[in-house]
């Protein structure tokens, strides 16, 4: 199945050692930011992986529910202590197949870039809108596209290299589409080894309509989970909608 089309194809190939890897930031101060927004909850995560933010909030006295389409990445959720108390539906996350009233939802690290079609993170967000609370919150954090990362349609790039192994890194841009396909390749002395992965990128604006077209209005919008400023050249932003 192609990586545009299986949204469990992520947590298949990353999930073991997720975890550690380097790039994965603190979650910290996203904890520290959504646990003052919680307004005592219940609270859902999307793509809520190896609860990395869900754990410590659940530590806070707060009930949080989960999607993931990787089962994969709930074991490693399931292994953790308090883990296997997280109630979590196994599914796309754009379909949003829980009940409720939650007085936060979030979907964070870029992940609503996973979703690689407008539709479907259009869908996303009416399907929020659909379990949020009068008044409920949908926080999102992405990067902002820069053009000049993109300004060739293919990347090459060299991730590692040692006696044992090499590791190269290729992209592919569909600037049209806004999306991208990326493959990892590790050669070593077991053979060669495949990680795709894709984004669908959008900017803040394109990101508003979307929640603006879902009945979700933006009511702050912050550089990083510290609440600083956002700016016109800020990398990334921390964006809240809130339900009529």
């Amino acid at each position: 199945m192609s990586v545009f089309d299986d949204p469990g194809l992520f947590g298949r190939l990353w999930a073991a050692g997720y975890d550690d890897g380097g790039t994965n930031p603190d979650p910290a101060p996203a904890v520290d930011f959504l646990a003052d927004l919680a307004d005592g909850g219940p609270v859902l995560e999307l793509a809520i992986g190896t609860g990395r933010v869900a754990l410590p909030l659940a530590e806070r006295g707060l009930t949080v529910h989960g999607v993931d389409a990787s089962e994969e990445m709930l074991a490693q959720l399931r292994a953790k202590p308090g883990g296997d108390q997280i109630p979590v539906v196994v599914a796309d996350m754009a379909d949003v197949p829980v009940a409720g009233e939650f007085r936060l939802a979030y979907l964070v690290f870029n992940t609503l870039f996973n979703l690689v079609d407008a539709e479907r993170q259009a869908d996303c967000f009416r399907n929020v809108a659909r379990v949020l609370s009068p008044g409920g919150a949908f926080v999102i954090e992405t990067f902002v596209p820069d053009p000049r990362s993109f300004d060739s349609d293919e990347q090459v790039q060299v991730r590692a290299v040692t006696e044992d192994s090499a590791t190269i890194r290729l992209h592919r841009y569909d600037r049209p589409a806004q999306r991208f396909i990326r493959q990892t390749i590790t050669f070593d002395a077991d053979g060669v080894h495949l990680k795709p992965f894709a984004m669908r990128y959008a900017w803040p604006h394109q990101i508003d309509e979307m929640a603006q077209q879902a009945g979700l209005r933006l009511t702050e919008r912050y550089a990083d989970w510290h609440r600083r400023p956002f700016q016109a050249d800020s990398p990334s932003h921390i964006s809240v909608y809130r339900a009529e």
